[in-house]
């Protein structure tokens, strides 16, 4: 959620909920009208079992069910969730250029995929900026899927279509399509595997994290993703939305009631723990990949050749350091949010929350943000403020709760 936690929004749900029959809810504020939000093709689904539904950007989504969302968080990591995640922008580039053409725009190393592998990457601007973030696939040398954020899927698909008239127009060989035709769910936990198992002849223990495959599941052809956005292992699944809602009620079933439709307040929490970004809160415009921490996702052969936009500014803060890094903290009294400010044991602000909230698996506060460069080590001691308070806190190293993916031995 842009500019604020997404945790947060479901805590007050719940509360004005616990409290309807003595003062009626703001439809305006929370649940907005119906005509003016799209609805995924699992809409009636989640109403049907529960579902508080919010407007998410330009979607009516659930951010929780009738569980809270810490017990919900906490069942992911220990059975499983399953995530409708169908406002994400799902999208192919196609013909024999677009490896060479993606890479103008992000700062992956496309070309050095393997096909049916992927990775995160960054779109970035002129400067050097996060336009947004990504996981981008290799289907094959002449075929790239990709999934962006859906509050940024009109300024994603505007920059990158503009983008490719001009590569197109010196001769660039790319095509597009939108996949408007899907929906995106996540099943994320412990038993994604084994519960998703049962739906595909295919053995997907040998579909490691971040590779990508075409299969049949339930019936249906499906683009099958080993990634997610929890840390836990798990997949993200690109099924025909016709099918979207059969392929939701099958994966239920089959986990006799362990893997619990999950919304976007439980999913927050999780991403949080994950030391994970979200893009309009840890991730915008003038942040750069290497101020963000995401260094590693820039390629070794992009270091030394660049080409992609803002590589001048993206390259000499990989030589010189940035002046800005983002960092985890625990931290002490109420939870952080957004926008609260850093300050070292001296008072003199050093930095701002990005992200806050309290980690339903650790029982404790954590944060991520920014600090100066050189107040940044791990351990070091600052006060948050919280409504104008100082409270204790300390920088710690991300992620606050282990990342379980699914690689080879």
């Amino acid at each position: 959620m842009r500019g604020g936690s997404l945790w947060q929004l479901g805590q007050s749900i719940t509360r004005r909920l616990a409290q309807s029959d003595k003062k009626p809810l703001s439809p305006r504020r929370y649940f907005a009208s119906g005509a003016d939000l799209k609805k995924t093709a699992l809409y009636d689904f989640h109403v049907a079992h529960g579902g508080k539904m919010v407007p998410f950007a330009g979607w009516s989504m659930p951010i929780q069910y009738k569980d809270s969302i810490i017990d919900s968080t906490v069942n992911c990591r220990v059975n499983g969730s399953l995530f409708d995640v169908a406002h994400m922008c799902g999208l192919s580039l196609k013909g024999k250029d677009c490896v060479p053409f993606l890479e103008t725009l992000v700062v992956a190393d496309v070309a050095g995929l393997a096909p049916g592998t992927g990775s995160l990457t960054v779109f970035t601007n002129e400067k050097g900026g996060a336009i947004d973030d990504s996981v981008i696939t290799k289907v094959t040398d002449e075929h790239i899927y990709l999934v962006v954020n859906a509050g940024c899927r009109d300024k994603d698909l505007a920059h990158i279509e503009e983008h490719m008239k001009a590569f197109k127009s010196k001769g660039g060989d790319v095509s597009w399509h939108i996949h408007d035709e899907r929906s995106l769910l996540a099943l994320q936990g412990p038993l994604a595997a084994p519960v998703l198992q049962h739906l595909t002849k295919e053995d997907l223990s040998k579909l490691y994290f971040g590779q990508f495959q075409i299969l049949d599941i339930n019936g249906s052809t499906c683009f099958l993703t080993r990634t997610g956005y929890t840390g836990e292992d798990g997949f993200e699944i690109s099924v025909p939305s016709e099918h979207a809602v059969d392929l939701a009620k099958a994966i239920l079933e089959k986990s006799d009631g362990k893997v619990r439709l999950t919304g976007l307040g439980a999913r927050d929490s999780l991403r949080l723990e994950a030391g994970l970004c979200l893009y309009g809160n840890d991730m915008e415009q003038h942040i750069t990949p290497v101020e963000a921490g995401l260094t590693w996702a820039i390629g070794k052969r992009r270091r030394a050749e660049g080409g992609f936009l803002g590589a001048d500014v993206i390259l000499k803060q990989l030589q010189d350091g940035p002046t800005i890094r983002r960092v985890g903290f625990f931290s002490s009294g109420p939870p952080a949010r957004s926008h609260s400010e850093v300050h070292d044991e001296n008072g003199n602000k050093i930095g701002e929350i990005t992200s806050g909230g309290f980690s339903p698996n650790l029982k404790r506060n954590i944060a991520m943000g920014y600090v100066k460069s050189g107040q940044h080590k791990n351990g070091t001691k600052v006060k948050i403020l919280v409504r104008g308070k100082p409270y204790e806190g300390n920088i710690t190293k991300m992620p606050f709760v282990a990342t379980k993916y699914y690689k080879p031995t």
